[in-house]
């Protein structure tokens, strides 16, 4: 039988072992070279809503049109998916997805100079915004 103390030990491994995989500065530096259709070392709102499409039809297996809770897989509370499911239907839309992209990108974009640069990306918002890239 395994004790409190191991299973817990265990289970920290496996949150902790990913993240030390990857460095953190590694993340946004891969988003801006998987995204950076222009090759100028940043995203601008367009390549990142082309990103987006390319998820959100990535990420609906049915074809339907739109994501579900269950279909986002956590890339939205259900506080978020409810604050951008402006018809309350459960559902996000393309158009109601690319929305919460743009809002996450204007978030992460301080200076306000229309693209988002590796530390922006580090960002609170820039890593929010990120969830719904990849």
């Amino acid at each position: 039988m395994i004790s409190r103390r191991s299973l817990a030990f265990v289970m920290s491994l496996a949150v902790a072992v990913p993240l030390l995989c990857v460095p953190a500065h590694a993340a946004p530096r891969n988003a801006i070279k998987m995204f950076d259709t222009d090759n100028d070392s940043t995203l601008d709102l367009a390549e990142v809503k082309k990103a987006a499409s390319a998820l959100f039809a990535k990420l609906d297996p049915d074809r339907d049109g739109t994501l579900d809770a269950r279909e986002l897989r956590g890339r939205l509370t259900a506080k978020e998916l409810a604050a951008a499911d402006p018809d309350r239907d459960g559902t996000l839309t393309l158009d109601e997805y690319l929305s919460v992209v743009e809002q996450r990108f204007n978030a992460a974009n301080p200076d306000k100079d229309g693209t988002l640069d590796a530390k922006e990306l580090k960002s609170r918002a820039g890593q929010a915004l990120l969830r719904l890239l990849q």
